[in-house]
């Protein structure tokens, strides 16, 4: 099915059916309920282009509580340089009013290396209690809450032991300040030696049809009972299909400008795996977004995607991504796909940096 006539359905079938959707639901962890899709709110505000405008962002979270979202995604650094802390701002101001129906989720423990001149500046983790503690207050301030759903350390702090960084979380547990804690780029012994300290509710990692490194982790993650948050999941958007070797970024503020898959000999090599998406979404009435996000959900019944965006149609296209239902054999014909056709490199995140 081509966009513009899914779009056109999309906006017909949502005007019939009116506001105030549901979506299934996933627990994360032991006994936290999201909505089986995410959204992603970074981009909103940073690393997408210039931050979006203020009052169209507003109406566009609104109409993701209206159309079944339920799990909200921040983290203290989602910002611009004048402003840093935009997007937990922007969040707070426009989901008050819907505070008691949401999980909101947010992060601590990183800070930009101002002194680079890169787009994508490298990341200082910091995982030390006293920092933890000073940025929960922060947080619920901006985000206009006294408590988290979900609260993640941003990065791995390899200078403090996870078992401190555990406590800290733990501490903010018991004070009411978090109801839950995970860690966003763990690996399985810094999970389980965190897990021992404190019941890790999820991880927050990199995962999409180019991105299946963490697939190693995912018996831990059964193992533990611990939910598997996925950035990215459509590669930054690439695996949506509607970017090609045209398609421009702004410089300085987007950092898809850099992304190894969005340049020109990129969209060469990744021609068959799209096509092959394509091919798929029409036998299945559905979007390639829509494919790469069911492929996910099929994969696990504790992973949730993330994905965001600044357009309703978008929006609307992820929500129902939750409704494409994959058999096994179309799952398995996927993932045979995904291991044989050509691929190029793909944006792994940014690097970090020792804090010393």
């Amino acid at each position: 099915m081509k966009y513009t006539i899914f779009l056109q359905n999309v906006f017909e079938k949502t005007e019939k059916e009116g506001k105030d959707k549901t979506m299934k639901k996933r627990i994360l962890g032991r006994d936290l309920e999201v909505s089986a899709i995410g959204l992603g709110c970074m981009g909103m505000s940073h690393a997408y282009g210039p931050a979006a405008d203020k009052k169209e962002m507003t109406e566009l979270l609104a109409q993701a509580v209206d159309q079944g979202y339920t799990f909200f995604d921040t983290a203290e650094v989602y910002g611009t340089p004048e402003n840093p802390h935009d997007n937990e701002e922007l969040l707070g101001n426009a989901l008050k009013p819907y505070r008691e129906k949401i999980v909101l989720a947010s992060k601590c423990g990183i800070r930009f290396d101002e002194a680079s001149d890169a787009v994508n500046k490298p990341l200082i983790p910091d995982g030390r209690p006293e920092t933890i503690k000073a940025s929960i207050d922060g947080t619920l301030m901006r985000l206009q809450t006294d408590h988290l759903d979900l609260y993640y350390i941003h990065r791995i702090d390899r200078s403090v032991p996870i078992e401190e960084t555990a406590g800290a979380m733990k501490e903010l547990i018991e004070a009411g300040k978090i109801t839950h804690w995970g860690i966003s780029e763990a690996d399985e012994e810094t999970l389980r030696r965190a897990h021992a300290v404190c019941p890790v509710t999820a991880v927050q990692n990199r995962y999409s049809m180019m991105y299946r490194d963490y697939e190693a982790l995912f018996p831990v993650l059964e193992e533990l009972q611990i939910g598997f948050v996925a950035f990215s999941p459509l590669a930054n958007g690439l695996l949506s299909a509607k970017y090609n070797k045209d398609s421009k970024f702004e410089k300085g503020t987007d950092y898809r400008g850099m992304m190894p898959q969005f340049t020109a000999e990129a969209f060469d090599k990744n021609q068959e795996m799209i096509r092959y998406l394509e091919e798929m979404a029409d036998r299945k009435d559905a979007t390639p977004a829509q494919i790469s996000l069911a492929w996910m959900l099929a994969k696990k019944p504790w992973i949730v995607p993330i994905p965001g965006t600044r357009k309703y149609g978008r929006l609307i296209e992820n929500a129902q991504a939750a409704d494409v239902e994959l058999t096994e054999q179309e799952v398995k014909d996927l993932d045979q796909m995904l291991d044989t056709v050509p691929m190029s490199e793909v944006f792994g995140g940014s690097r970090v940096e020792d804090k010393n």
